[in-house]
């Protein structure tokens, strides 16, 4: 009953329109003044909580993303992907994937991957003759992987609220994202393959190898990164710092494009959305900390237990639970209400935090192209003129793929855990 009347109240706040951490906050005082009569107990959790040299890691990966969004290093990553792949049957589809892939190592987003891929993609997809239901779809869909691949934003706040190891997370996502990536490219492939799509024309060697030259900058940016972190060179934290200085230096040197002006811009937006996280996980402590006076966690514990759901049925539970919250609420607020209630529990069942941190992003990729709430779906609405019944349905079939290498991982965690456990994080 408990569990029904804090999940009942914080659901009608957030449907209210409330922002998150204001939703979080209102919920998480009424449970302390209701349990104890006092939130006196709201300032040390909130600083604790606070107090961590790992949240630096969100300042600097936003402004490196902002840095290089605003280079314009875009233009050329589509560009080498459609040389390099663009001949081959559904290769523009196969392209979009690639650039969004690689485009999602560098910005940490799912938004901002397909925003800036789609602006670029999508026109020229549709002006050499690829169905534009599918060209909606590959790039709502290839997105979404700006959630699982790293650095990615959700995957920082899901390590802050489980203490779990951010550069761990960051290895883990690399290999599911890889291979959600070529089953998205194979599914293209087979797409154009089945519609007897013609061909591009191979550019040549020599254009190839020209485009390859213009990006290698955006290209180098992710190996430099998780590189670093896997061969034990610096932390994920000393990764971000590393990154936001190689993104000023390509604008800077490289493209020269780069002002003062978008200086102040790239940190500006690098604060505003740093805050907005900031305040977000301020409320998210102070829920844990109230629900963890009530026993909610200890209550679902024992709910479980009783039950006798094993590991694998409490997986599947929650992933059920949470494809069905992705339909209606966005990644951060499912990952601030879930990870405090679910954590003991998983702790229970010895459940690899790692492995499900990964399962759960693959799962908030899902909620970024189911309806009725699905942000990607809007982003790319607002980029083309197709209705929002037409981008739905191309995105469609990309629902069912992301339920499938959902379903891969779950049959074999070692996709998520060999990397980071081969390069010395320890469980």
């Amino acid at each position: 009953m408990t569990i029904a009347l804090v999940f009942a109240g914080l659901i009608v706040l957030l449907l209210t329109g409330m922002p998150i951490f204001a939703a979080l906050a209102l919920a998480a005082t009424a449970i302390l003044l209701l349990a104890e009569g006092s939130i006196g107990s709201i300032a040390d959790t909130v600083f604790a909580h606070l107090d961590k040299s790992v949240l630096t890691t969100i300042p600097l990966f936003v402004f490196m993303a902002q840095v290089m969004i605003r280079a314009k290093v875009i233009d050329d990553l589509y560009d080498m992907a459609n040389t390099l792949v663009g001949h081959v049957k559904g290769g523009l589809g196969v392209a979009t994937v690639l650039a969004c892939t690689i485009f999602a190592a560098i910005s940490g987003s799912s938004v901002a991957t397909a925003l800036s891929i789609g602006a670029s993609a999508v026109p020229q997809m549709k002006r050499l003759g690829y169905p534009e239901r599918d060209a909606l779809g590959v790039v709502a869909a290839g997105g979404t992987l700006g959630i699982l691949i790293p650095p990615s934003g959700p995957m920082i706040l899901y390590a802050i609220v489980s203490e779990a190891s951010i550069g761990a997370l960051f290895l883990a996502g690399v290999l599911p994202g890889l291979l959600l990536a070529l089953i998205f490219a194979l599914y293209c492939m087979a797409r154009a393959r089945a519609r007897g799509t013609a061909r591009q024309p191979w550019a040549g060697w020599p254009q190839v190898a020209g485009a390859m030259r213009r990006s290698a900058w955006a290209v180098a940016t992710p190996p430099l990164i998780m590189g670093g972190i896997y061969l034990g060179i610096f932390t994920a934290t000393e990764a971000a710092a590393i990154g936001s200085l190689y993104a000023l230096l390509v604008a800077t040197l490289v493209y020269r494009n780069f002002s003062f002006r978008a200086l102040y811009d790239c940190a500006y937006q690098a604060m505003r959305t740093s805050m907005m996280v900031f305040a977000i996980i301020a409320a998210a402590a102070m829920f844990g900390h109230a629900i963890t006076i009530i026993r909610l966690p200890v209550g679902v514990t024992e709910a479980v237990a009783a039950m006798g759901l094993g590991p694998l049925g409490f997986i599947l539970v929650v992933m059920a639970l949470i494809f069905l919250m992705g339909m209606f609420f966005e990644s951060i607020a499912i990952i601030l209400i879930t990870t405090p209630i679910l954590l003991p529990t998983m702790i229970a069942l010895d459940i690899d935090l790692i492995w499900y941190g990964v399962l759960l992003m693959i799962n908030l990729e899902l909620a970024m192209i189911t309806p009725p709430v699905g942000m990607n779906l809007f982003v790319i609405k607002g980029i083309t003129d197709a209705s929002m019944a037409e981008v739905i349905r191309g995105a469609a079939p990309y629902v069912g793929l992301m339920i499938l290498g959902l379903a891969l991982l779950i049959l074999a965690p070692g996709l998520a855990t060999w990397l980071p456990y081969s390069a010395g994080f320890g469980r």
